[in-house]
């Protein structure tokens, strides 16, 4: 028998009576840090889809917190937030001054900063270029940046690089982004977790069309009149048989982050980035999903769709219309060019150096390409609920969101886009 999840029931509260969670953490942190919390305040942050984080004084000291709470975490084995391998293996890394790594009650608390966040910049950057205005100084700060980290993590990636036994691999929290998300645990029941819960037997509303999710899920999308070979629903399923935990040892293992999406980076005098909140880091995470969550959360999830839909939806227009076995969506939404910049310097830095090292220690499986494209396609559809009108998404969202979510997926019946761009600028073999 698992004890409840503070954590989890914290999150509840904070959405339904602020004053309530506010007391319950003042309570939790007197109990795991024997802190006598003052001026406890949450934090409203659009990027916190599946954490809290806030502010809080303790004797004479400015703390900033956060946390990560998965579904039924408090049933989970192992550890989150385990900073020191992060720290020992060279890379940036903000160290808590008070750590909390019990299931169910997993918490980090460090000296407030007055940084910004990375993710804060880049919105910034963003909402100049769309509105005409781009800030090229600050883009070209931010790119130098970028690229200082991703020196950092290649560094990183090759030194740790080693092989991996399929125990090792399935070890490593990180799996609670991807394949736990798609399974009922603990028996791996697929379909089952989020995707049960977010899609199956539910509603999909786009501009102008309703349809049961089997439906959507069967149909092969032709985005901006590109048309992709796979539909939403082979994704899911081939994700559900590739991303099996036992099955990405053939990679072999690196020390990583694992969820360095920009929310998790500070912004530093240089300027230089850091990472904090390093819930899933490990030892032995699998070589071709360690980048991903940073790969598609700092790039293809901006400008705002993912995490502002009423935003996007002011800025952007989408249609959907229904063919024979197909649905088009046609969509004015793209990259800004920090976006573009960003993926360059990944795509260069990290990860054309960790595949060619892959395939020089013979490491890299010929099916490369479909592990990073399942990757990449879960990480929005998995982390929030993107049928339109389900959560915060509206139908124009909704109909982006899927658009790029099969784009980085699948492969197209023909031509290029910017993620077949992306992945040859990468291949080992060009």
């Amino acid at each position: 028998m698992t004890a409840p999840s503070r954590t989890a029931e914290i999150r509840r509260l904070a959405s339904t009576d602020e004053g309530a969670a506010t007391a319950a953490l003042t309570a939790l942190f007197a109990d795991l840090f024997g802190l006598t919390a003052e001026g406890v305040a949450i934090n409203r942050d659009q990027y916190s889809l599946n954490s809290l984080n806030g502010f809080f004084s303790a004797g004479g000291a400015d703390y900033f917190f956060k946390f990560h709470q998965e579904d039924g975490e408090e049933a989970m084995t192992g550890e989150y937030y385990r900073a020191d391998i992060l720290a020992r293996a060279g890379l940036p890394v903000d160290m808590p001054v008070f750590v909390s790594n019990l299931p169910g009650e997993q918490v980090l608390v460090y000296r407030r900063r007055s940084d910004p966040r990375f993710s804060d910049v880049l919105r910034a950057l963003d909402i100049a270029s769309l509105d005409g205005r781009r800030d090229l100084a600050g883009e070209a700060d931010a790119v130098v940046a970028e690229r200082g980290l991703d020196v950092s993590i290649a560094r990183v990636y090759l030194d740790s690089l080693h092989s991996v036994t399929p125990a090792e691999v399935a070890a490593e929290p990180i799996h609670r982004l991807f394949h736990d998300r798609l399974v009922d645990m603990p028996r791996r029941r697929f379909p089952g977790g989020r995707f049960a819960s977010f899609y199956l037997g539910k509603t999909v509303l786009l501009p102008g069309v309703e349809l049961g999710w089997e439906d959507f899920a069967a149909r092969r999308l032709i985005v901006n009149g590109r048309p992709y070979r796979r539909s939403v629903g082979d994704l899911f399923a081939a994700a559900g048989a590739r991303l099996r935990p036992d099955s990405l040892a053939d990679a072999g293992g690196v020390v990583a982050h694992g969820d360095a999406h920009n929310a998790n980076v500070w912004y530093g005098e240089g300027p230089r980035l850091s990472f904090y909140d390093p819930a899933f880091a490990g030892e032995s995470v699998p070589s071709l999903i360690a980048e991903a969550k940073a790969t598609f959360h700092n790039v293809f999830a901006h400008p705002l769709w993912l995490y502002d839909p009423a935003a996007a939806t002011r800025r952007f227009s989408a249609a959907a219309r229904l063919g024979a076995g197909t649905m088009a969506i046609d969509t004015d939404w793209a990259l800004t060019p920090v976006r573009r910049a960003l993926l360059a310097a990944k795509a260069e830095l990290v990860w054309r150096p960790l595949l060619a090292t892959l395939k020089a220690r013979g490491l890299l499986p010929a099916d490369w390409r479909e592990v990073i494209r399942l990757a990449l396609f879960l990480c929005p559809t998995l982390v929030m609920n993107l049928r339109g009108g389900a959560t915060t998404h509206t139908e124009t969202s909704s109909a982006i969101a899927f658009a790029v979510a099969v784009m980085v997926g699948s492969e197209l019946e023909s031509g290029e886009d910017e993620m077949t761009d992306f992945l040859d600028a990468i291949d080992p073999d060009r």
